[in-house]
């Protein structure tokens, strides 16, 4: 649920950026004329949304969603104002990058199709998942991995009312 200022232009910015299609029998407006609901499809995902009304505070939203074309959806979303945070990056046989909206809201997006055909069954590898020896020691971030990290702890630092 993303509850923001001026939620009708964060629904145009994100139907214009990831083909979202609104679900119009979901839109419903308050007694004071603000959005109190209203629901967008992005993909396989709904998300929600609400007019921040007077004395609410500014509560950022952190969301993943699938896209089949993440380079389009970045290049949308930074021709619309976002902030590029993280360019596409394989993580874990996945691809993603994140942006911050014009409202400061945090988006991950993985590319469709990746993680969604993981086989989560039995492993076919063999492992012994029953041993737990600590290998922590051995383990090395990749470059990938630190690029990941580093751009998050920056991005959280940036998520801000961006009305005050």
């Amino acid at each position: 649920f993303i509850v923001t200022r001026d939620a009708e232009g964060l629904i145009r910015f994100l139907t214009d950026v990831f083909d979202g299609v609104e679900h119009p029998d979901a839109r419903t407006v308050d007694d004071d004329g603000l959005l109190l609901h209203a629901e967008l499809q992005i993909g396989c995902s709904t998300v929600m949304f609400a007019e921040r009304k007077p004395g609410w505070p500014f509560t950022p939203a952190l969301l993943q969603v699938y896209a089949d074309n993440v380079e389009v959806v970045l290049e949308r979303a930074a021709a619309g104002g976002a902030e590029i945070i993280t360019r596409p990056t394989k993580f874990f046989g996945d691809v993603f990058p994140r942006f911050l909206d014009p409202w400061h809201n945090l988006w991950w997006v993985y590319k469709s199709g990746t993680a969604l055909d993981n086989d989560w069954g039995e492993s076919s590898t063999g492992t012994d998942w029953s041993d737990t020896t600590d290998d922590s020691a051995a383990w090395e971030p990749t470059p990938e991995l630190t690029y990941i990290h580093d751009t998050l702890l920056e991005a959280v630092g940036k998520v801000r009312d961006p009305h005050q």
